[in-house]
């Protein structure tokens, strides 16, 4: 018989041993099918990303207005566009306000025609929220007539809160458009970024892959026990492999069938989820072809291979005798090659590394595959020196640990996985806190004094008073200071450039101007200057004129702009930053000096000081403001600013880590009740013999205890090592070395939970019934 026919012939009969080989068999085969199947879905959505980040970007450039550039005024097609964006909860809400100029105008993407005046076409989602009560506030704000739905194809996912407005009062200064479909400039990611990226997607699917392979082991040695009857018949050793190899390769097929379709169910309830700005389509989850073909083909690939791998240990003899093969203690040097090969991959960039070119992401992440891979080679190796120098101890202790030293394989097995995804999390924690620290921005503002400041330009005079009078008086508004600025210039001297001599001029009371200079003894009336401020200072007495030219001092003195007199009384004082982090310079007055009326072109600035644990009170400013003549701006202070990328890594990395500890947690309790359940006649004996319950339920914590701590303190080490040569690759400093401490209570955690949900399991096989055997 040719060697295919007979893989064919005896992967067949593995297949029925799968399929038929009554309860034991099944069970297995479930768990092999559920275990594959999980990591399937997970490896689908890995592999939709690309295309759910495309069809993104699609939709988001298709609903850009094309501007006229060339200004050719008036056409069919033009269209005048504003912005109209807003913020609510923390939550951006973009909008555009339309005006066609021409019936034939094409309106955006995802509506049949223009809203009309004052009409408004949302999101669904900012529809959702607009009717919810938490969004009472909001809906004061958009309080126009809604006339339609955005349809998907206008907007960048079913998360995102976008809205058009109709009008017919835009400015002809409005720009002017000739369509949609204006492609966003997206600025490349830093090599910082690029490679965070990279450590997390690595970081991620590498503890699935284990764990898929743990999942092609379940129930191994039950299975080996069956394929000594088969020896018995006259199957020779090459012959049973090929059946375990059909088994396991049956389970990871239906592993397949299973994990399809629950990617698909799982896919239909992410559009329901909105995570930093960001949401998918069901149908932008989508693998390319490409992506598909690889999992189609590495997942039963790869379960062969692990069972093959597994079995070479193991002689299996007729009469149902099971025999390890005579234990030569496993080696170091083979298993310490990935560790080797991945340093002499990663250690090189740590001179040279420059970006996504050359070949060097690859280069990357083939070198964090082989560390992570390393750890779980060494790992079994660690586990039987250790444990097998154990001696003494109380009974439950020495029960853990001579099971362990009889058969470590099934454990470090479970304990693999927990080993690569700590490993993995401490790295990408030590360098997300690099990179993120990197691209943290001190702002200079400082939030203790105000939280919000409002600007509105050309505000002043009595408009300003019951301006700055409105703000105040809004539930959670504890304070207000206001100052109005203007400009002064002087019609008798001149900059070294020949033009007028110009110097800002800001009005406010005492306690406003305290905010931006040291005003000790204010009183109103008072006139301040700022001392070496970098602005040629007015004299005592001197005529100036309170012109138009703010911010501009290129620009003549209008003919009709009001004098005033600089007091002799004026005060030289230093300035220090207000709380938005701006320092002053010029004239400081107080209203009783001068009256803000006089003043050209002017604008107003208020700060903010709310109540913290009122929520709405920045969005009663907002919407005080909004529609206000001169288009005031609200800001949030802030002391520190973070790329909002930044909470899009973070939030994807809590998220990812989070399945991966549940797929482990699960294997490993998988895991455990099946070496239950293969021990239950020894630990029936060992309770009718006298020991207590309380022995072997401690037994059980211990040998789930061991392996874990040593595998943690294996990927502690690998992980903070590899986190410090990714952060020497982008001359990020070392920062915490304690990296791993979060993910060890984790682990730690695990070993808790598994041994709680163990607990029945073990109570159940220690029944007397547990002796009967057949």
């Amino acid at each position: 018989m040719s060697a295919v026919r007979a893989w064919a012939r005896d992967l067949g009969i593995g297949a029925r041993f799968a399929l038929a080989g009554g309860s034991s068999g099944w069970a297995r085969t479930t768990l092999t099918a559920v275990g594959v199947g999980l990591g399937v879905v997970v490896l689908l959505l890995a592999a939709s990303i690309p295309s759910a980040l495309e069809a993104r970007s699609q939709r988001v450039d298709a609903r850009q207005p094309l501007w006229d550039m060339d200004d050719t005024g008036p056409g069919p097609d033009s269209f005048l566009a504003a912005g109209a964006a807003t913020e609510y909860h923390g939550e951006g809400i973009d909008g555009l306000v339309l005006q066609p100029e021409a019936a034939t105008a094409t309106p955006p993407p995802g509506l049949d025609a223009f809203p009309g005046p004052g009409e408004m076409v949302v999101s669904p989602a900012l529809a959702e929220l607009l009717d919810s009560a938490d969004g009472r506030l909001l809906a004061e704000r958009l309080d126009h007539e809604r006339v339609g739905i955005i349809g998907d194809e206008g907007l960048d996912g079913p998360g995102d809160l976008y809205y058009y407005l109709g009008s017919d009062s835009l400015a002809d200064e409005a720009p002017r458009a000739l369509g949609f479909g204006n492609p966003v400039f997206r600025e490349p990611l830093t090599p910082a970024m690029a490679l965070l990226v990279l450590v997390i997607c690595v970081g991620l699917l590498m503890p699935v892959a284990v764990f898929m392979g743990t999942a092609a082991r379940f129930g191994g040695e039950r299975r080996d026990r069956r394929l000594a009857a088969l020896r018995l018949v006259g199957a020779d050793m090459a012959m049973t492999r090929r059946i375990a190899a059909g088994e396991s390769l049956t389970g990871s097929l239906l592993g397949l069938l299973v994990g399809t379709p629950l990617f698909l169910a799982v896919r239909q309830h992410l559009g329901t989820l909105r995570a930093a700005d960001l949401s998918a389509y069901p149908e932008d989850l989508s693998p390319g072809v490409g992506l598909i073909l690889i999992v189609l083909v590495s997942v039963p690939a790869s379960a062969l291979m692990v069972t093959l791998f597994a079995l070479r240990g193991v002689t299996v003899e007729p009469l149902g005798v099971v025999r390890h093969a005579e234990g030569t203690p496993r080696r170091f040097g083979w298993r310490a090659v990935p560790l080797l090969l991945g340093l002499l991959l990663l250690v090189p960039l740590t001179f040279r590394f420059v970006g996504a070119g050359d070949g060097t992401l690859t280069q990357v992440g083939v070198g964090i595959v082989l560390l992570l891979t390393g750890a779980t080679v060494v790992l079994p190796w660690l586990v039987e020196r250790l444990v097998g120098a154990l001696r003494g101890g109380p009974l439950s202790w020495q029960l853990a640990t001579r099971r362990l030293q009889l058969s470590s394989g099934p454990a470090t097995r479970a304990v693999s996985g927990i080993t690569v995804a700590v490993a993995a999390a401490t790295a990408l924690y030590m360098f997300f806190a690099g990179v993120r620290t990197a691209n943290t921005v001190e702002t200079g503002q400082d939030t203790s004094r105000a939280q919000v400041q409002v600007s509105a330009s050309g505000i002043k005079g009595a408009e300003s008073v019951r301006f700055v009078g409105g703000l105040e008086s809004l539930p959670g508004v504890e304070s207000a200071r206001a100052v109005v600025t203007g400009t002064a210039s002087s019609p008798n001297r001149q900059d070294a450039e020949g033009h007028p001599l110009t110097s800002p001029v800001t009005v406010g009371d005492c306690a406003a101007l305290r905010e931006l200079a040291e005003v000790a003894g204010c009183v109103d009336g008072d006139v301040f200057s700022i001392a070496g401020g970098g602005e040629a200072a007015f004299q005592p007495g001197e005529r100036v004129l309170l012109d138009l030219s703010v911010g501009e001092p290129s620009v003549e003195p209008e003919p009709a702009a009001a004098q005033w007199t600089v007091p002799e009384t004026i005060t030289e004082v230093p300035a220090h930053p207000d709380p938005v982090g701006v320092v002053y310079t010029g004239i400081l007055a107080t209203p009783a000096a001068l009256d803000t009326e006089l003043l050209g072109h002017a604008s107003t600035d208020v700060l903010l000081s709310l109540d913290p644990a009122d929520r709405d009170a920045v969005e009663r400013v907002r919407n005080a403001v909004w529609g206000t003549p001169g288009d005031p701006s609200v800001m949030e202070l802030q002391d520190e600013r973070t790329d909002r990328t930044m909470a899009r890594i973070q939030l994807g990395l809590l998220i990812g880590a989070t399945g991966v500890l549940v797929l482990i947690g699960a294997s490993m309790i998988v895991t455990t009740v099946e070496q239950l359940r293969e021990r239950r006649r020894l630990l029936s004996a060992l309770v009718a013999v006298g020991t207590r319950r309380r022995t072997l339920s401690a037994s059980l914590l211990w040998q789930t205890a061991i392996p874990v701590v040593l595998g943690l303190a294996l990927a502690a080490a690998v992980g903070t090592g590899l986190g410090a040569l990714l952060m020497g690759m982008v001359n990020l400093p070392v920062g915490d070395w304690l990296a791993f401490l979060p993910m060890a209570a984790v682990g730690g955690g695990v070993i808790v939970l598994v041994t709680l949900v163990s607990l029945p399991s073990l109570w159940y096989v220690m029944r007397p019934e547990g002796l009967r055997t057949e």
